[in-house]
């Protein structure tokens, strides 16, 4: 009931603030300062946008950096007349005269003297302070620089990635993130963890969930940034749950003729190859290409372990006219490994008694075959300046033929160490269909400018996976502190009956449409967002039954800047998701909701070369499912799930990246979590920490280039993760609550001369033992530990050439 009457307490205050500040517009209209602005596009001598260029006014300090587009905008400029000044490294300055009208934005083309050859060189030698990113992606929806969204919202560029030498979305992209760790999961797929949630996944702005187990997580060959979003974020994205959003940003088309081929090794037998090309396939520029190639093979550090993988990423752009684009991408990704499964180890006494390369596997199993794929088809129209409508669809297929292990346990009483290995048939039909509309748009009502968006979002998924085929693997003499493999004879199924028939069906869908409305007072400097979105989600499963419901979610923010550089923010969202399943007694779930509030400070530093965020939060999380470890069921097998009431989770986080001083980028983030069940119909169970999180979380990454003397281009990295009060996953009843803390250092040097680089970077130079893991129940009835370790010291090293 108090639930009930805050939210309806909060619909009243949301609807007096819009008659407040209407009511102040109209008062302040004729008396306010009028708003007029600058917007245009700087363009190459061959008529393709330049990028990272400054424009500025002449004798102010007033001005502002072009994005990947060649677009810019210079705000709060007073009627007048002035002279625009385009600066670029190497060339003369271009001039242009503007005339700025009240209350009106003046559009303006700017021309280079430099080619597009040219400025392709002069964005390569310029590329040792691009750990910044000032600007969100068009998939986010927003039409503002990031600090002035009232969310935290922190961006990973392809050269922190490079220097990182991540290969995929497992490979420390969270070093990157304040408050982000990965839980012990299976390779092929993301479980990223964000203020106590599983991190909701995205692409290009599209949810591409289909099951807790696709689809393929991708690879870093087609990503161009990851945006990390914190909070519900459902106007921004789509619908997800309340931690937080990862955005998967791919490489597009940008009109330059250029490319990059990428040679790797590493330990482990690791062999890697990449291929980017970028380009014009006519001469007038209107139909432009991407094209990314990958290939790797590499052996894992337990035995018997390895991966085959390869991705082949091509999009088209055609650009119709001034107004119109569309944009074809289609991804196709493979995967290959002996089972699922296979990564995680077991034991009675407790975690991390066993090898680093310890493994339940045998040399001889057939290989687990994945492949995803997907299309996404974008087409964007510009009406004017100010508005712009975007429709957007994906189309994802994931594909799974293999096996996966889990032990039936330790079966001999009294005994810690023979352990009876289980396998069975893991084949899986992934589809996953997602459509949006959106409009952005501008406008003013007296002094108040209106920054609005607007759309609908629907999404459907099929999931089909058959794992009832199996049986024991071997017999109960598998010593696991002294193991004997070979022997071991293999299962064979029985695949003649389509996925689609002999598999369980999972679907899960929804539709949405929303509306913002960010009202901007004083020149802007104070922005109101107010907004509502209404969804209907709906889950079936033979198991679970059908699951409707539906539910409207607000969102109220605020932000003021204190200077262009600087802003103060709060924000408060809900989000909603479906909890499908039925407990021990058949019945249904009730919808997951959360509660975000959110208070932070932005700055941009130096020019826009350094940026950082602080916040504060507290998210409440209703109808939480967790593990009913009280009514197993031992005649059909199921683990059965139930709602664990109330979680509240809350903390600090405070993230710093960017170009301190010339040649030294730094990443540093910080962020302290506190979660804890509030509420349950179990008393025993209120104080019981939130499964998966670290308390304190704390990480650096620096990287120095040397900008002069006979060395210049060398580099050095080095950075360190550390994460204390750990709780490990999947417990809820206060005993084995907290992992070791977790601390791994890795360092490198590389080198780029003239059009090639060379990087090498040494991974857990400690060669610490590292893992996640959890607690659970074999099928005998005793308690177990599982967990799965991290590779110990290993090395990588890439040649490139960029053309």
């Amino acid at each position: 009931m108090n639930q009930i009457y805050l939210r309806l307490n909060f619909k009243r205050i949301a609807l007096l603030f819009v008659i407040l500040f209407t009511t102040f517009s109209h008062a302040i209209a004729d008396d306010g300062e009028i708003l007029s602005a600058i917007k245009g596009q700087v363009r190459t001598s061959d008529g393709l946008p330049a990028p990272y260029v400054t424009v500025r006014l002449q004798h102010s300090n007033q001005g502002a950096l072009t994005d990947a587009n060649g677009n810019f905008a210079i705000k709060k400029v007073k009627p007048g007349h002035y002279t625009l000044i385009v600066s670029l490294v190497g060339y003369s300055n271009v001039l242009q005269e503007v005339e700025v009208e009240q209350d009106k934005i003046s559009q303006v083309t700017l021309t280079l003297g430099a080619s597009g050859q040219q400025m392709k060189e002069v964005t390569v030698v310029g590329q040792n302070n691009k750990y910044t990113v000032l600007e969100p992606s068009n998939s986010l929806r927003l039409n503002m620089p990031l600090v002035e969204v009232p969310q935290s919202i922190t961006e990973v560029s392809k050269e922190v990635l490079a220097d990182q030498m991540i290969f995929n979305m497992q490979e420390g992209v969270t070093r990157n993130i304040s408050g982000a760790s990965r839980l012990g999961h299976w390779d092929m797929y993301s479980n990223l963890q964000i203020r106590g949630s599983r991190a909701n996944s995205f692409r290009n702005g599209m949810n591409v969930y289909i099951s807790p187990w696709s689809p393929l997580t991708e690879d870093m060959s087609m990503v161009d940034k990851i945006e990390f979003i914190k909070g519900p974020a459902g106007f921004l994205v789509s619908n997800g749950e309340v931690g937080g959003t990862y955005n998967v940003v791919t490489k597009k088309p940008t009109g330059y003729n250029q490319g990059d081929v990428t040679l790797s090794l590493g330990s482990y037998d690791e062999y890697r190859a990449s291929l980017d090309l970028d380009g014009k396939l006519s001469k007038n520029g209107k139909l432009l290409y991407r094209f990314n190639l990958m290939g790797e093979t590499k052996n894992g550090w337990r035995n018997f372990d390895y991966t085959n993988r390869y991705s082949i990423a091509p999009v088209l752009k055609y650009l119709i006219d001034d107004k119109n684009a569309v944009t074809v991408e289609y991804n196709l990704q493979y995967m290959q490994l002996p089972v699922v499964g296979g990564n995680y180890s077991f034991s009675k006494r407790g975690y991390g008694d066993l090898p680093r390369n310890f493994t339940t596997i045998e040399g001889n199993m057939d290989p687990t075959k994945i492949n995803d794929q997907s299309v996404m088809v974008y087409y964007d129209h510009t009406f004017s300046p100010d508005w712009k409508l975007t429709a957007q669809m994906g189309y994802f297929h994931y594909n799974q033929v293999g096996q996966s292990m889990w032990p039936g346990g330790f079966s001999v009483a009294g005994n810690d160490s023979l352990l009876q290995r289980n396998i069975n048939i893991w084949d899986a039909l992934g589809i996953n269909k997602t459509a949006q509309v959106f409009l952005n748009g501008k406008f003013r009502t007296g002094a108040v400018t209106h920054t609005v968006l607007g759309g609908v979002d629907m999404k459907y998924s099929n999931y089909y996976a058959d794992w009832s085929q199996g049986g024991k693997f071997g017999d109960a003499n598998f010593n696991i502190y002294h193991p004997t493999y070979g022997g071991v004879k293999q299962l064979t199924y029985d695949r003649s009956t389509d996925i689609r028939t002999r598999g369980v069906q999972y679907n899960y869908g929804y539709n949405a449409f929303y509306v913002q409305d960010q009202l901007g007072f004083f020149e802007d400097k104070l922005r109101v967002t107010l907004a509502g979105r209404y969804t209907t989600n709906t889950a079936v499963s033979p198991y679970d039954g059908t699951n409707k419901d539906s539910k409207f979610t607000p969102r109220f923010g605020v932000s003021y800047s204190l200077d262009k550089n600087t802003s103060l923010y709060g924000v408060y969202d809900v989000s909603f998701t479906q909890n499908p399943g039925l407990d021990w007694q058949k019945r249904p779930f009730d919808p997951l909701t959360g509660d975000n509030i959110e208070f932070g400070f932005k700055r941009n530093w130096f020019h826009g070369r350094f940026t950082s965020t602080v916040a504060v939060y507290q998210i409440t999380k209703n109808n939480v499912l967790t593990t009913d470890l009280d009514h197993p069921d031992p005649v059909a097998g199921f683990i059965y799930s139930r709602q664990n009431g109330q979680q509240r989770i809350k903390g600090l986080e405070a993230d710093f990246q960017g170009e301190v001083v010339h040649g030294l980028n730094v990443v540093v983030n910080y962020a302290y979590t506190d979660g804890v069940v509030s509420k349950d119909n179990d008393a025993k169970l209120v104080g019981n920490y939130v499964p998966g999180i670290a308390k304190h979380i704390q990480n650096t990454w620096l990287t120095y280039t040397l900008q002069s003397s006979v060395l210049k281009g060398l580099r050095a990295s080095v950075g360190y993760q550390y994460q204390a009060g750990r709780v490990a996953g999947q417990v809820y009843d206060k005993s084995e609550n907290f992992l070791p803390d977790y601390f791994r250092m890795d360092a490198g040097i590389g080198y780029n001369i003239n059009k090639f680089s060379i990087n090498v970077l040494v991974n857990n130079v400690l060669n610490a033992y590292l893992y996640t893991g959890a607690p659970s129940v074999d099928g005998y009835g005793n308690k177990i530990y599982y967990w799965q370790t991290e590779p110990g010291r290993n090395l990588r090293m890439s040649l490139g050439y960029h053309f």
